[in-house]
């Protein structure tokens, strides 16, 4: 496997894109992008290998995890074919492991986030209960030093009072609002640049794991503590 990439391609070819957002242009410069997306392969493929070393991942190989460039603009105002960032995600193995990672590659705006970006109605459900009765394994977690200097904050949408079933004066209020559970570092393209940014990422996404352990224990186990998956 190859262990060196060069993501000033994809940066390139992202500022690039940019400017010339248009179909006849991509198509010029296909063989631009396909150089940009071969790096980015081997680079997927190398978190993936790190990632693997602490978690277990479903995601079978570093491209199966990259997203398309090609916009779905069949229901969205912006009728741009390309976006304009290239990303990838990893999915956690087995019903234990709940929670996923994923990593954004855009000229300014490089990250890396894990945690539920859509969570069902059933377990966003679960984790409320479980907030509501003992928000304080997460507060903890959420203000610990190492969470801070990394994450900074939980994001992810809100609503705006209080969710159904529970009150605006609610001890746990803060935790309750949200429905998306998502914590994210930036990267400077300078540091995207670096031959080690790979490992950067890993290093980050293992970061995230007391954040992702303590949400797949409360989604695997009712207000007990017991498993729900005997």
């Amino acid at each position: 496997m190859k262990s060196t990439y060069n993501l000033s391609l994809p940066l390139n070819f992202l500022k690039k894109i940019k400017k010339n957002n248009d179909r006849t242009w991509f198509t010029a410069h296909k063989a631009d992008y396909d150089k940009a997306f071969g790096e980015l392969i081997v680079f997927a493929d190398l978190v993936l290998t790190e990632l693997r070393k602490h978690d277990d991942i479903e995601t079978p190989t570093g491209k199966k995890s990259l997203f398309r460039l090609y916009n779905d603009v069949r229901f969205s105002k912006d009728k741009s074919p390309y976006k304009l960032n290239l990303g990838g995600a990893f999915r956690r193995a087995t019903a234990l492991r709940r929670g996923g990672y994923y990593f954004h590659i855009q000229p300014g705006n490089s990250f890396v986030a894990g945690g539920f970006w859509g969570p069902n109605p059933q377990d966003l459900n679960h984790i409320r209960q479980h907030f509501a009765a003992d928000p304080e394994p997460l507060t903890t977690l959420l203000n610990s030093k190492s969470f801070k200097k990394v994450f900074g904050s939980l994001q992810g949408e809100q609503v705006k009072t209080a969710p159904r079933g529970y009150t605006t004066d609610h001890p746990a209020i803060d935790l309750l609002r949200y429905k998306q559970y998502i914590i994210r570092h930036d990267f400077t393209d300078e540091e995207v640049l670096h031959a080690s940014f790979h490992k950067k990422v890993a290093q980050t996404f293992q970061d995230m794991r007391p954040f992702l352990d303590y949400m797949s224990e409360i989604l695997t186990t009712d207000l007990n503590g017991i498993s729900l998956h005997h």
